[in-house]
């Protein structure tokens, strides 16, 4: 492990040996047209545990969610999403931009929609208002500090959206975690969505990659718009098999991510001057708030870069933590001094 402790983003690790092995060795094929064999065993593969008929390799979770909106809505339709959801804060104007809609945030203290806000949101049946016609529920959700949709959660928006007609899309760039940390099936959380995009490189470090999986009719039509936002790629097993190999080693390790994250927030609220709560965390994000009186968030991690840990201010006051696959119970100690070091 790096002495420096890397805390800013679990999409940071560095492939693994054996990883590096199963890209070198990788079958491959053209992938344009349709004749990698490594991108079709994870798409296959994929698919199956995600409990849908199809998926579609593409290069990046932001290109996901945006295909998903293109296939699921039309020009000047609104899309219901949390306010810090990744698809309206991090992917740069997408929705508006690429598919002509319009997005309708609503704020939540913990990242989750519930049915009820949601529904209230809803625009009437009117010609004066945009088509209400696409919920996005981000699982697990980032700025909420990794809290999860419970399948039953995720059902009873399922209720909600049937009833009014509207689509459901299930941003899983760490769908990965929810399972470990529930010991839930990936199935129980997508069965009710219509579609759902999962990132490779978030968790289970890979270097690149996600998948969007539906209907096989949903990821014909995602398809040409891959290949119209320029994500048709040649051959990409060399990536797919990344994938594959996260997938046999790298899953069932992220509870170690996720207990490291408990000892890295359980520590830092013990120390004067910072406040966490650890039981909102529950996978491998956390968030920190500095005290009145201490540094502003952009100097103290400017401080803590200098003793060697990484993080990222995501306020005035407050910083992102993540763990992950390269940050062993060694590097929590040492960010926890660090933090106390910064502090002094």
């Amino acid at each position: 492990m790096s002495t420096v402790v890397d805390l800013r983003s679990d999409t940071v690790t560095k492939p693994t040996a054996g990883m590096r092995k199963a890209m070198a060795e990788a079958e491959v094929g053209d992938d344009v047209y349709g004749e990698d064999p490594t991108v079709r065993r994870l798409e296959e593969r994929v698919a199956a545990q995600l409990g849908k008929e199809a998926a579609l390799f593409v290069p990046s979770g932001s290109m996901a969610n945006m295909i998903a909106v293109r296939v699921h809505t039309e020009a000047s339709d609104e899309v219901i999403l949390e306010a810090m959801g990744h698809s309206y804060a991090y992917e740069a104007g997408g929705m508006a931009g690429i598919s002509g809609v319009q997005a309708r945030p609503l704020p939540t203290p913990d990242g989750l929609l519930s049915p009820e806000q949601v529904e209230a949101a809803i625009n009437p049946k009117n010609a004066h208002f945009a088509r209400t016609r696409l919920v996005i529920v981000e699982n697990t959700s980032n700025r909420g500090g990794g809290t999860i949709y419970t399948p039953e959660h995720i059902e009873r928006m399922k209720q909600l959206t049937e009833r009014h007609e509207l689509a459901l899309h299930m941003d899983g760039a760490r769908l990965w975690n929810a399972h470990v940390a529930l010991s839930r099936p990936l199935d129980d959380f997508t069965q009710h969505v219509a579609s759902v995009s999962v990132c490779l490189s978030k968790g289970l470090g890979c270097p690149v990659g996600s998948l969007l999986a539906g209907t096989r009719a949903f990821i014909e039509r995602a398809h040409r718009f891959r290949k119209m936002l320029g994500g048709g790629m040649r051959q990409v097993g060399i990536l797919a098999a990344a994938g594959l190999y996260a997938l046999d080693h790298h899953l069932a390790r992220l509870e170690e991510d996720h207990a490291r994250l408990a000892r890295l927030t359980g520590g830092l609220a013990q120390i004067p001057g910072l406040s966490v709560q650890p039981e909102r965390h529950p996978t491998n994000i956390g968030f920190v708030e500095l005290a009145p009186g201490s540094p502003d968030a952009k100097s103290f991690v400017e401080r803590l870069r200098a003793l060697g840990v990484l993080a990222n201010a995501t306020g005035t006051r407050s910083l992102r933590v993540l763990t992950h696959l390269d940050v062993d119970d060694a590097s929590i100690e040492r960010a926890l001094d660090g933090f106390r070091r910064a502090l002094a």
